[in-house]
């Protein structure tokens, strides 16, 4: 009863907190059984390593989480040039020498700080989101108008897109793109310049694409993996023979054959291949099933929410998160590139876990300001309500005594 009413008195939205944490406490149980045998063969036989450091990042990421559901939200409406600021900082850093980390194909995505590798870009997909709802917020009045109410926020997403494709990045920066466009559009942006825009953008995005041999292949390999199964093809046989051996009910926790160095990635981009091959579809299921309830509760508190910054800012935050997914899992199946764009939760790595966490707890954030509000307004109809009937019924004395 105590920790009802203490419950009660935080407004927080357990159901939204209990699904983050069961699907977190999943992901790391995955990752386990995913990596285990690459940590013994690589990392001088530590089976433990890449779960040991998945466990110090869920560590930090609830401290950012707890941090972000008591600080007030709409503070971030005068961080906001600060949040930019830093955005544009931690995505020139990548290119410093001895700071940026490069990785395959010419990729920097990644700087070093005290030990700890961090993808700037991550964190960039929730700046942009609270940069955006801010100024769209701001903009009501006129976010019909092109040129002074759509276009100029969409300018700095524009060189967040062209810092992140200097990585490269395809799919983080094509995340952020259609992020900003959603958020245009729930804030009230005239169709046809959404449409104008998005074209631009879709032509922009298909000519880089096809622009290099290795990101044209990638595009091959996931039309005709059969046929380049030696090359490009690969990895995703190899994601398909995972999930056809999981079948219904999977082979068995710790049992795959595929993380045994035949799936690249296999505790990473693709790890929801190694989900479906050990736990079958139902373990897919319970996934997308928490992811679904996770979403579901961000469009709610998006609607209730009578603040417009905040309501565009949750619905940023479950944009970003349902594209992640639908990314991530399109790759896996073969129903989209591959981008290498993490699983929500579930794939291995601190940067997108702790941004994911920060962007929950906001969430949350919004969820209980919001709830605050509506309890206050309840309470004080009620007041209003019992004020107006008292006078009645001290006057029906008076009428009854001169009767």
């Amino acid at each position: 009863m105590d920790q009802e009413a203490k419950g009660k008195k935080l407004y927080l939205d357990w159901i939204l907190i209990i699904t983050i944490a069961l699907i977190s406490i999943f992901g790391l149980i995955m990752i386990y059984s995913a990596s285990f045998v690459i940590g013994y063969e690589e990392r001088g036989g530590n089976i433990t390593h890449f779960f040991d450091r998945q466990l110090q990042w869920i560590i930090v990421s609830s401290i950012a989480f707890l941090f972000f559901v008591f600080f007030p939200y709409r503070h971030f409406r005068k961080l906001s040039p600060f949040i930019v600021f830093g955005s544009f900082l931690l995505l020139g850093l990548v290119f410093i020498p001895g700071i940026g980390v490069g990785g395959e194909i010419n990729a920097r995505r990644w700087i070093n700080i005290a030990g700890f590798q961090i993808q700037p870009s991550e964190f960039v997909k929730l700046g942009s989101i609270i940069y955006l709802a801010y100024v769209y917020s701001r903009k009501q009045a006129y976010i019909n108008k092109f040129f002074s109410g759509v276009l100029p926020p969409l300018i700095v997403v524009a060189v967040f897109f062209g810092l992140i494709m200097m990585q490269p990045d395809l799919g983080t920066a094509t995340s952020i793109v259609m992020v900003a466009g959603l958020i245009a559009f729930c804030s009230g942006a005239r169709m046809l310049h959404l449409i104008s825009l998005g074209s631009l953008a879709a032509w922009a995005l298909f000519h880089y694409a096809t622009s290099a041999e290795y990101r044209l292949n990638r595009l091959i390999g996931h039309r005709s993996p059969f046929e380049l199964e030696a090359s490009q093809g690969y990895q995703l046989v190899q994601s398909y023979i995972a999930i056809a051996h999981g079948g219904l009910t999977g082979a068995g926790l710790g049992q795959s054959v595929q993380k045994l160095f035949y799936l690249p990635e296999a505790h990473t981009d693709f790890i929801l291949a190694i989900v479906s091959e050990e736990l079958g579809i139902i373990g897919v299921g319970f996934v997308f099933a928490c992811m679904l309830i996770i979403i579901i509760r961000g469009v709610i508190i998006g609607a209730r929410c009578r603040d417009t910054f905040g309501s565009l800012l949750a619905y940023g935050i479950v944009f970003q998160l349902a594209i992640q997914m639908t990314f991530n899992a399109g790759a896996v199946n073969g129903l989209l590139p591959i981008t290498g764009i993490p699983f929500p939760f579930i794939s291995y790595g601190g940067s997108s876990l702790l941004a994911v966490f920060m962007s929950m707890g906001i969430l949350v954030n919004i969820s209980r300001k919001t709830e605050k509000e509506r309890q206050e307004r309840f309470t004080e109809e009620n007041n209003d309500s019992e004020e107006e009937k008292t006078p009645l019924k001290a006057v029906k004395p008076t009428l009854r005594s001169v009767k």
